[in-house]
């Protein structure tokens, strides 16, 4: 049940699942998101996620990978960063449980997550990393399972 923080690509992860920090239309956006599309394939990962429709904030939902290493895409929607003061650290901390919890029923061994809100949804990032830690590190810590979690930091 190990846990690993890297520095690196999230797109070239070779995991079972790498995580996108999604936005809750599940369209093409910026930053994670957008080099996710680019890389599992535009069209065919657009029309994969408008067939899902929508996805609430701290919620999770799952594609194939396409052209990707991995063999699924997981969507989660993390919460836009205002204060601290709505809900976001159960919200964040959501994402990465429900991601988790996917992964686990599509039979996946190991994931590979983004910093989820730490980009353009302004979470601060020494905040969205321990959450994320806590949050993962629990999860596993419950499961008994072998599972590989990384988390994917940005070079």
């Amino acid at each position: 049940m190990p846990f690993i923080v890297v520095v690196g690509d999230l797109t070239q992860m070779k995991t079972d699942a790498i995580v996108n920090a999604a936005n809750s239309s599940l369209t093409m956006g910026g930053g994670v998101c957008g080099a996710i599309f680019q890389a599992a394939g535009v069209k065919e990962l657009t029309q994969a996620c408008q067939a899902i429709g929508q996805c609430p904030t701290g919620q999770a939902v799952i594609t194939p990978g396409f052209n990707l290493a991995a063999k699924y895409i997981i969507h989660t929607v993390g919460p836009v960063w205002s204060g601290g003061q709505n809900n976001e650290s159960d919200l964040l901390a959501n994402c990465y449980q429900n991601s988790l919890k996917l992964a686990f029923l599509n039979n996946c061994q190991s994931i590979a997550f983004p910093l989820i809100s730490a980009g353009i949804f302004g979470y601060p990032k020494d905040q969205a990393k321990t959450i994320a830690e806590k949050t993962i590190n629990s999860f596993l810590s419950a499961l008994n399972a072998d599972f590989k979690a990384y988390l994917v930091l940005r070079g």
